[in-house]
């Protein structure tokens, strides 16, 4: 008898939603995201960041293509559109790379840097130091740490470089969509 009750025992803990396998939260922000998808949206640099290249332009970004293990986000200041955000999804874990392109859509000499998180991260958290594709094409960026956070109001963008008290920060109002933008430099070729 008590051989049978230690055997149900094990069959019910097994089945206990304490050892159910859980999401990932790296999985938990990849759909959440992926609620955008094919939504664009207006941001707004921190109150602290004065970049004369950004100055009195509208920043968006538009979720625009979104598949099971990718995600591209251009994010334009005023009429440039050579920036996309490229995030990517292995195993979990995400990276995120910077798709520079001229106006004709060739690729610019600095383009896909970036990191990967090195853990799942947080639904609403990811995390990427540069990588060293990144030290070897930007040396000076070789201890950047970008990071994007994501919850129901708010997208965020942000950068801090090792040995500098300024970060740079744009968020996104996610509450007020907004007209598509045009299509990023290069879309529709070779990417």
């Amino acid at each position: 008898m008590m051989k049978k009750f230690l055997q149900l025992g094990y069959i019910l803990i097994g089945c206990s939603p304490l050892f159910a396998q859980t999401e990932k939260p790296s999985d938990i922000f990849w759909k959440n995201l992926e609620k955008h998808c094919g939504k664009a949206y207006e941001g707004k640099l921190a109150e602290h960041i004065k970049r004369d290249d950004f100055a009195g332009k509208k920043l968006t970004m538009h979720v625009k293509s979104c598949s099971e293990n990718e995600i591209k986000i251009p994010f334009n200041v005023g009429d440039n559109y050579s920036r996309t955000w490229v995030l990517t999804k292995n195993d979990g874990i995400i990276t995120l790379k910077h798709d520079h392109r001229h106006e004709d859509g060739t690729s610019d000499s600095i383009t896909y840097y970036g990191g990967t998180n090195t853990n799942y991260g947080f639904k609403d958290f990811q995390t990427f130091p540069a990588d060293q594709e990144t030290a070897n094409l930007i040396d000076y960026a070789s201890t950047n740490i970008w990071w994007i956070t994501l919850d129901d109001n708010v997208f965020s963008y942000n950068l801090q470089k090792a040995g500098s008290k300024n970060q740079f920060n744009v968020f996104f109002d996610l509450t007020k969509e907004i007209k598509t933008p045009p299509a990023p430099w290069g879309w529709g070729k070779a990417r």
